[in-house]
């Protein structure tokens, strides 16, 4: 319940009076006084989703929202009519008015002295638990990580025309980044120097690092959902702290991804986490943004944003944003064609896979690995795992794969093909084929550990057309060794 309290003047005393009779509300009023004319304090209990319908009703009535309106909490509320006007608003979504919004994220608002300080310990969480492999330790980083609160001071300083809060904002999001990715730096320098991780480490082969090596789709869609849930979240009565996780991990765990690759002299990774990075938090603020703007939240005013601003203070907000704009419109480009490839690919490893002499295997799933440009990355390694239903040795499916990939892209990729039992998840055979790419070399690594198997054949055909073949045991003994040459 919220107590809701209005003051009136003589004039349109009696108009709230029959507003509030008509409703069914239990309302106390009180003769005031302001500025020395006489008024009246109406003081109610209403519903939490009641709050904007009334003061709708009440500045139709003439009332001035602006001179005196207080909105508070109530732990509880026992009035005669008060159960029969919860269940009336009970099912009824009322986003907070736009005053609840403005104090809402005015609350999140941190000095940036203690935001920076709890994103460089963050990052630093999160660098860690990216290195040794630890989604649980990553996860803790975004839980104390505090990004959200800019991010929704910023859109919220947009929808209702605060230029200075909205800058702000933007502000301390750009510091908040910069410490982030300065941070997971300086944590892998002293990991290096220290002699705790080796600086031959291949980071692209650790599995939380190499999802985070470029702009794709999925972290498209999740920016732009981040955003919009954090919008949306905000705009009712509810906490904002689960929110705030979801956009965390969008954003910690590139910009950790980002300062590792700096240490650890991957200039082609660094640049695309960065990427991701930038991308991810401008799609946050376009979703938060929408969802506002399609909620109705408007500024009183056009002609805010710059209003008594420098012409030089101008000319960096346009062409920063106009920067942005170009970066986020690049990288979508690459999405696009990400996308299109994608779909290519899985059009034809299911088209494949129903051929007759192939039906006992079945594609579970389909992984693609992008380098090269850094604003456009090539594919350049597919990983197909496909459940293995037959008897005996898999069928060796590389060179067939290869082949139809080729002739449906027109691209040269490394085709890799892991086989799993329907049964039992461990890898049981592994087979690479590369072709020939722009990459001078291509590094395998498997790793046993106490709860792993390891493949039992990797088959490498490097570019020159030299067939190497590598055979491990495993305690199934199904497969044995194959090999290919393309």
């Amino acid at each position: 319940m919220r107590q809701l309290q209005v003051l009136v003047d003589e004039e349109t005393r009696d108009d709230v009076t029959a507003i509030l009779d008509d409703e069914g509300v239990d309302y106390i009023r009180q003769e005031a006084w302001s500025d020395g004319d006489r008024a009246w304090l109406f003081s109610a209990p209403v519903p939490d989703d009641a709050v904007g319908y009334f003061i709708d009703r009440l500045s139709a009535a003439g009332v001035d929202p602006d001179q005196y309106t207080l909105i508070g909490s109530l732990d509880s509320a026992m009035t005669p009519s008060g159960e029969q006007l919860r269940t009336r608003f009970a099912s009824d979504f009322d986003p907070l008015t736009r005053p609840e919004l403005l104090s809402k994220a005015t609350d999140m608002s941190q000095d940036p002295t203690s935001f920076c300080s709890m994103i460089f310990l963050s990052t630093v969480i999160a660098a860690a638990g990216l290195l040794v492999g630890s989604p649980a330790v990553v996860v803790g980083s975004m839980v104390i990580a505090p990004i959200v609160g800019p991010v929704l001071t910023a859109t919220v300083g947009g929808v209702v025309g605060d230029s200075k809060m909205l800058l702000d904002s933007l502000r301390l999001q750009a510091l908040g980044l910069l410490v982030a990715v300065v941070g997971a730096a300086l944590f892998s320098a002293v990991l290096t120097v220290g002699g705790f991780l080796p600086e031959t480490l291949a980071i692209t082969s650790l599995d939380l690092i190499s999802v985070r090596l470029s702009p794709g789709v999925l972290s498209v869609a999740i920016g732009f959902a981040a955003g919009a849930a954090a919008a949306f979240g905000l705009t009712t009565k509810g906490p904002t702290s689960l929110i705030g996780v979801m956009i965390a991990a969008a954003l910690i765990p590139a910009a950790a991804t980002s300062g590792i690759a700096i240490v650890w002299g991957e200039p082609r990774v660094a640049v695309g986490s960065l990427l991701l990075l930038v991308v991810t938090m401008v799609l946050i603020n376009a979703g938060a943004f929408g969802v506002l703007l399609g909620m109705g939240y408007r500024p009183d005013e056009s002609g805010w944003l710059f209003g008594s601003a420098s012409r030089r203070q101008k000319a960096v907000v346009v062409s920063t944003a106009v920067a942005l704009l170009l970066v986020v419109g690049i990288v979508s480009t690459g999405t696009v064609a990400q996308i299109a490839f994608d779909r290519e690919i899985s059009d034809e490893v299911n088209a494949f896979t129903t051929s007759p002499e192939y039906r006992s295997l079945d594609p579970v799933t389909i992984r693609t690995e992008y380098t090269g440009e850094l604003l456009f990355p090539q594919p350049e390694t597919v990983t197909v795992r496909f459940a293995y239903s037959g008897s005996g040795q898999p069928p060796d499916v590389v060179d067939t794969l290869v082949a139809r990939i080729r002739n449906a892209t027109d691209q040269r990729v490394t085709v890799r093909t892991v086989y799993t039992e329907y049964d039992s998840s461990a890898v049981l055979a592994t087979n690479t084929n590369a072709t020939n790419t722009n990459a001078t070399n291509t590094n395998a690594t498997n790793t046993t550990g106490p709860n792993r198997t390891a493949p039992n054949t990797t088959n490498t055909t490097a570019p020159n057309g030299t067939n190497t073949t590598a055979n491990e045991s495993t305690p199934s003994g199904r497969f044995g060794a194959a090999s290919s040459t393309s």
